[in-house]
């Protein structure tokens, strides 16, 4: 089979691209150049503007065509436009924070906490551009960044059968290091580590990039994945003190976590979200139709981001 991949030179794109080739896989790389993966020899690299796609991407055109960087609508209507017809099907990376509990954590909508695990069919966002406040420039994607907004597009036609898979938070080698205020003073052997309360008891679902690439190997290579959506991540999600807490048992740390108010915190240290509610996915859907699993062991994945963060 024939699988090209836009973007996929970060964080779960290499995962994806060296597991598919080793399954016996034609793939093509399509990305703008600004960064570059170690992929195995034989992986075609094709450099270039998502919104105008040189030829050579379409020759010989591919079965499954993989976009793991569609964040706003007008990338989705490209993304349709440019591959119906040439495609047969397609998988498009979405995210949690397209419901409705990720909405009222950010205080952008108001409600009760939604009952959890939340399956796919949970409620969804009516809040738009839930990042705008915080992009650097009008220009900037996080300006009109809505996997909502992208989900719609890809899923409200048919020419383009599409697969959406919504991503967990992504921990692993090469992400931004979203424990990194909390993992330093472990490896720096701080004896105490003060962390917010709400924020101790809050779930969020994890998954580690390795693991994460395998649902998008699944997705690409089952043909009845076309028209689903599926979440991917963890079957148990702890609560964040339970994840540090595994964190310090690899790491090997005999400190102590503390939970304090946010009042106690610096202020740079406050997170000011709503932890009543929880982003927890019932991944069930994926596992029973695609017959999910994580492939690498817990203890590995957590040393693995523990020595991504150590200091060089």
């Amino acid at each position: 089979m024939r699988v090209l991949i836009l973007g996929g030179t970060t964080l779960t794109g290499p995962y994806a691209v060296r597991r598919l080739q080793s399954l016996g896989h034609e793939v093509t790389v399509f990305h703008r150049g600004e960064h570059e993966a170690e992929l195995p020899a034989g992986i075609r690299h094709v450099h270039g503007d998502f919104a105008d796609p040189p030829g050579e991407v379409f020759h010989p055109p591919p079965d499954v065509v993989v976009h793991m960087w569609a964040m706003t609508e007008m990338d989705a209507e490209s993304f349709v436009n440019t591959f119906r017809g040439v495609a047969r099907r397609a998988v498009v990376i979405s995210s949690g924070d397209v419901y409705c509990a990720y909405g009222r954590l950010i205080g952008l909508e108001s409600g009760a906490p939604d009952l959890v695990p939340l399956t796919e069919d949970a409620p969804l966002r009516k809040s738009r551009y839930p990042y705008r406040k915080s992009s650097p420039g009008p220009d900037h994607w996080m300006t009109h960044y809505d996997k909502v907004l992208v989900e719609q597009v890809v899923r409200h036609q048919s020419d383009l059968p599409t697969c959406v898979l919504r991503f967990p938070a992504v921990v692993g080698p090469n992400e931004y290091r979203r424990f990194h205020r909390w993992l330093q003073p472990m490896l720096r052997g701080d004896m105490e580590l003060r962390i917010q309360d709400e924020w101790a008891r809050w779930r969020w679902t994890h998954g580690f990039a390795e693991d994460v690439a395998e649902a998008v190997v699944l997705a690409a290579t089952n043909s009845r994945s076309a028209g689903r959506v599926y979440n991917v991540g963890e079957s148990y999600t702890p609560t964040m003190t339970e994840r540090l807490t595994e964190f310090a048992r690899v790491a090997g740390w005999r400190g102590h976590i503390v939970e304090v108010p946010a009042s106690e915190l610096a202020e740079n240290d406050r997170m000011h979200h709503n932890f009543a509610h929880h982003i927890v996915y019932d991944t069930t859907r994926s596992r029973t139709e695609l017959d999910y699993k994580e492939v690498v062991p817990p203890e590995v994945a957590l040393a693995r981001t523990l020595e991504y963060e150590r200091p060089g």
